[in-house]
């Protein structure tokens, strides 16, 4: 049994089994027992070398066991960083986890992970998966990391070192034609989502704010009390119909920034969409009877509750198979195309961005450069010329 002095620490080397044990005194316990860290390996070289960095280790704080993996650490963070986060998010950093970072790096040893790991572990995935994938897998590894060093498991965050690499190119947006527009306009006008279609195409606004919209956020102007009112006291048969974008299906339930929190005049259109639609729901609550689930909201499902963003899409999918202009649609391209279309009518950028709820017009130009036109020389008024004289519904 060989002695060793390992920094201010006294440390011995043993056989045991097939290779060595080093055993490192730490002194005394509050009970009186003797405290001890272990470190094994095949050879006395390879069991010094570990018990010196478990001495630097615990010099640094680190408190992980050797065998604490990157597994350990992202499940960790999945259980316990999580906090306040909705539903959605957490399910789905969990299917990047486990779909993505545990296989490719789960079973490294956390202390050992090295930022070449990494490096040659996103370059294998920027092959198959698109830039913004790559930045959320690789944003779920970094923030695990960082709540293991928060919690002295590992000394310093790697993946905080590497650049995400560009990944494939993903399925840019596209927007509807104006005769692609009436034809899903046309199409939407027997189905349950039509006056969500309606919304979203002739407002700009985004899916989850569509989706989080409630019956108390619909109002019409009352000139005599010179107010607006909820459509639901007020009634429809107002010149002038409003919605107040200032929720979204977020964590939170805020829009997606202050900026977007806005107040929407609706075309005739839209305004007389949600009123068959408001006429629709009642029936529904009236068949659903103690199973409607009363949450206000302007799109629901059949009993009440907050319709999910798969179904949405599955719908309107078909609305545009309908419309005979394919399947290869999302309803966030009715946002696009508002803008297209907005566009198209000459209506300056700076009002665009402001009816997308969008801090400036850069924002505006970035997402959707291919909806602007190269001259752009409100909302309401433009739809209402464009679609005035469609009977859609």
């Amino acid at each position: 049994m060989a002695k060793i002095l390992i920094g201010t620490y006294e440390a011995t080397i043993y056989p045991e089994g097939d290779g060595f044990t080093g055993a490192i005194s730490l002194g005394f316990g509050p009970d009186g027992k003797r405290q001890r860290l272990k470190r094994k390996a095949k050879t006395k070289t390879a069991v010094k070398d570990k018990s010196i960095k478990a001495v630097k280790d615990l010099e640094a704080g680190i408190t992980a066991s050797e065998t604490y993996t990157v597994r350990d650490a992202v499940n960790d963070w999945l259980s316990k960083g999580l906090k306040g986060r909705s539903e959605n998010t957490v399910t789905k950093l969990r299917i990047l986890a486990e779909t993505h970072v545990i296989p490719g790096l789960g079973k490294i040893k956390l202390q050992q992970l090295r930022a070449d790991h990494v490096d040659e572990w996103l370059d294998q995935l920027a092959g198959e998966l698109a830039t913004t994938t790559l930045r959320e897998i690789h944003s779920v590894l970094k923030r695990a990391i960082r709540q293991a060093q928060a919690r002295d498991m590992v000394l310093r965050n790697v993946a905080e070192l590497v650049t995400t690499p560009k990944g494939t190119d993903g399925r840019p947006s596209k927007a509807l034609t104006r005769h692609q527009a009436e034809a899903v306009l046309k199409a939407a006008a027997s189905s349950e989502l039509h006056a969500y279609v309606v919304l979203s195409l002739t407002t700009g606004v985004r899916t989850e704010e569509a989706r989080a919209l409630r019956w108390d956020h619909v109002v019409a102007w009352i000139p005599s009390l010179k107010q607006w009112q909820a459509v639901t006291e007020a009634g429809f048969k107002h010149k002038k119909l409003a919605v107040y974008v200032w929720r979204a299906v977020r964590e939170g339930g805020d829009t997606k920034t202050r900026k977007s929190r806005r107040t929407l005049e609706l075309p005739r259109l839209a305004a007389e969409a949600l009123r068959h639609h408001h006429t629709r729901q009642i029936a529904h609550k009236l068949r659903a009877g103690a199973a409607w689930q009363d949450h206000n909201l302007v799109f629901c499902t059949s009993v009440g509750t907050e319709l999910d963003a798969a179904n949405v899409r599955r719908a309107f999918r078909k609305i545009t198979k309908d419309a005979k202009i394919g399947i290869a649609w999302t309803p966030r391209e009715l946002r696009h195309s508002f803008v297209s279309i907005m566009s198209d009518q000459g209506v300056p950028i700076e009002i665009i961005a402001d009816l997308v709820g969008h801090t400036g017009t850069s924002v505006t130009e970035a997402v959707y450069r291919h909806q602007l036109r190269p001259v752009i020389t409100k909302g309401a008024q433009t739809m209402n010329t464009i679609f005035g004289d469609s009977r859609h519904g």
